[in-house]
């Protein structure tokens, strides 16, 4: 039998453990994934992209579990009152192929993203770290903010984006979190004026200059998280050619990220290495660090295991007759019969 999470079952399950532990305890998953990094199958991930966005499937396993997500990017979606990015997940048995789980997996994608936002600017930002701007407020900034605070203790943020209704959206989603301090921004240079991380989570699938060199300054630390797709952008070259920019899986990153401005032999370092120690991450307080984050597939798996570990331990889910359990496993046909019968 497979278990299934559907949207409300999440919803549940997010309320049984509340947001920010339940992130604190997603990175826990993701770090550790990453840290095996060669005991996994991977792959950039499968796209098919057209002129208003792109359906892709992201798959990853290990020796014991296989996982995928279908995920989809069409900015344009809004304006037809659906969202931008809409995912479901699959985890299964190596051994048989049976799929253990099917779950939603759009707000786990958000999870997910920010998790890991967090858990690489553990990594690279400065210790003393203590404020964040966010660039672009839509349906990303809220669990970026969240998981930034669960995990660095960041509750000074300044706000951004090009529509005053998203940010209104943000600061009026998290007014009621004790102790953080979010102030709307009048521009994005305001926005990023002082502070020691930058997150950039637009949504516009364009060759995008959302951070100019003028605005860094030393020591900060960047997550891109919009720049996603080939044809899809938001930092200028120059910001990457003069920081330390580490990424998740190189070949997909060089076609996907921010680094797809650059030359093929542009020096990146995988985050798996940071992670394990066989290379520094930030190398002094003054360097400038980058996260060209374009999500990758082991962190969707990381999410699938997290799902279910919780689902079962919490009774939350159904268990769902996904694929047919014949009494004699070579008789698909004469089962159908009987069931249609029946």
């Amino acid at each position: 039998m497979t278990r299934y999470i559907d949207v409300n079952d999440l919803k549940r399950l997010l309320a049984s453990t509340g947001v920010e532990p339940f992130m604190l305890g997603l990175v826990d998953y993701i770090e550790s994934d990453y840290r095996r990094w060669d005991e996994f199958q991977k792959s950039a991930r499968v796209a098919n992209h057209s002129p208003d966005g792109v359906i892709e499937l992201m798959p990853a396993a290990d020796r014991q579990l296989y996982g995928f997500k279908y995920v989809n990017g069409h900015p344009k979606n809004t304006a037809q009152n659906l969202l931008t990015v809409m995912a479901f997940g699959v985890l299964a048995d190596v051994d048989t192929g049976f799929p253990l789980l099917l779950s939603e997996f759009t707000i786990a994608t958000a999870l997910r993203t920010a998790a890991t936002s967090a858990l690489v600017a553990r990594a690279l930002a400065r210790p003393d770290a203590r404020t964040m701007a966010v660039i672009g407020n839509g349906a990303q900034s809220e669990f970026q903010i969240l998981a930034f605070r669960a995990l660095l203790g960041i509750n000074e943020v300044r706000v951004f984006d090009t529509d005053p209704a998203a940010t209104a959206k943000l600061i009026r989603n998290l007014s009621g979190v004790p102790g953080l301090h979010l102030t709307p921004a009048a521009s994005t240079a305001d926005a990023v004026r002082g502070a020691d991380i930058v997150t950039t989570a637009t949504a516009d699938k364009a060759l995008a200059t959302i951070l100019t060199p003028d605005m860094i300054e030393p020591g900060m630390h960047i997550n891109a998280v919009g720049g996603d797709c080939p044809g899809k952008t938001e930092l200028h070259p120059d910001i990457l050619a003069r920081a330390r920019v580490v990424v998740e899986f190189e070949p997909q990153t060089r076609i996907e990220g921010d680094i797809q401005q650059m030359p093929v032999d542009f020096p990146v370092v995988e985050l798996w290495q940071v992670l394990t120690g066989a290379v520094p991450g930030r190398e002094n307080a003054e360097q400038v660090t980058v996260f060209d984050s374009v999500g990758f597939a082991l962190e969707d798996f990381s999410m699938l295991r997290y799902l279910h570990d919780l689902a079962r331990e919490r009774n939350i889910g159904s268990v769902i007759d996904l694929v047919p359990a014949p009494d004699d496993p070579k008789d698909l046909y004469g089962f159908m019969q009987t069931a249609a019968a029946g």
